[in-house]
């Protein structure tokens, strides 16, 4: 017997399609998505990312970022970071006294973390909560080309909801970084359905507008607006598109205001959306990568300064825009 198609007009589609979205009960998903992000929004307390200043100590850490006028550190926690996670219960609490002493805070810190059952997690995340740390960065996860796109994010939503539960016992709040590229979060639209059903107040998105406009082009902003109410702190880049010798064309980051963002569009929606908390500027560019004169830590340091004060500034703009 041959097989038989069943076809149906439109009106027999949109009938169908709205019994069906009837049926279907009002999830998690549907109360955090009416929710305003934060009312009012956490304060955006500026942070430096900590990567490119691994070279100091934590001492001369927060006196180079106290310098540059920021309002705090996003440290580095993480293997090769500036705290060992095998030594987060020794050092956290110094690099935290070093950027008190400045007069600085740590609001947020960034972590390899990507299962609760990994060796060092709860070791941080106890360290973290102690000493009043809110936010902490995930590590990346990627997708699986055998389990392919669907099945590999089911897999994970699982382990979502675990990080969910173990950020809740600890009161911190661990958010996953959209990144340019095939990893997971790259779309932004992807983290949505690992984060639709869990409580934002313990687990989102930091939302990186650098590498959601260099994938999404001039959409990155439905994928702000969709996962808007698990934002709950930021990254501030700019980057430029640049053609290597191989032809292939890259974005490469450059200083705030200098490139391809649209920051007014960008920061409207932050205050539309109230997207608050704190912001962490990531120096990806000469002299902090890329930059192989050689000189003096001392002149470096100088050096580092003036041009991180560059970001601060920039960014201290378009923040004031919002108030």
């Amino acid at each position: 017997m041959k097989n038989e198609k069943t076809w149906f007009s439109r009106r027999d589609f949109v009938s169908i399609m709205a019994a069906a979205g009837a049926a279907i009960p009002v999830t998690s998903a549907g109360r955090y998505l009416t929710q305003t992000q934060q009312d009012p929004p956490g304060k955006r307390y500026i942070h430096i990312f900590s990567k490119p200043l691994q070279w100091l100590s934590y001492d001369e850490t927060a006196e180079t970022v106290a310098a540059a006028g920021a309002q705090g550190i996003d440290l580095t926690v993480r293997p090769g970071g500036h705290v060992l996670p095998e030594n987060v219960k020794r050092d956290l609490p110094l690099a935290v006294r070093a950027a008190g002493k400045q007069g600085l805070r740590v609001d947020m810190i960034v972590t390899s973390i990507t299962d609760p059952g990994e060796k060092y997690t709860e070791d941080i995340l106890a360290a973290a909560s102690e000493l009043g740390i809110k936010y902490y960065r995930l590590g990346y996860l990627n997708y699986d080309d055998k389990t392919g796109i669907w099945n590999t994010l089911q897999k994970y939503k699982q382990v979502f909801n675990r990080l969910e539960k173990i950020n809740r016992k600890y009161g911190i709040h661990g958010a996953y970084q959209n990144h340019y590229g095939t990893r997971i979060g790259g779309p932004v639209w992807d983290l949505f359905e690992l984060l639709k059903d869990l409580d934002p107040a313990f687990i989102g998105c930091q939302y990186d507008v650098r590498h959601a406009v260099a994938e999404g082009g001039s959409s990155w902003v439905n994928g702000l607006k969709l996962i808007a109410p698990w934002v709950r702190c930021t990254d501030i880049k700019d980057f430029i598109w640049t053609q290597g010798e191989n032809g292939k064309w890259n974005p490469q980051s450059v200083p705030v205001g200098k490139g391809m963002v649209n920051f007014d569009e960008y920061f409207r929606i932050v205050r539309s959306y109230n997207i608050g908390g704190p912001v962490s500027i990531h120096l990806e560019y000469p002299p902090f990568e890329r930059f192989n004169e050689k000189m003096p830590d001392s002149e470096k340091k100088k050096l580092f300064i003036t041009e991180m004060k560059k970001d601060v500034d920039a960014l201290k703009g378009f923040l004031e825009k919002l108030i």
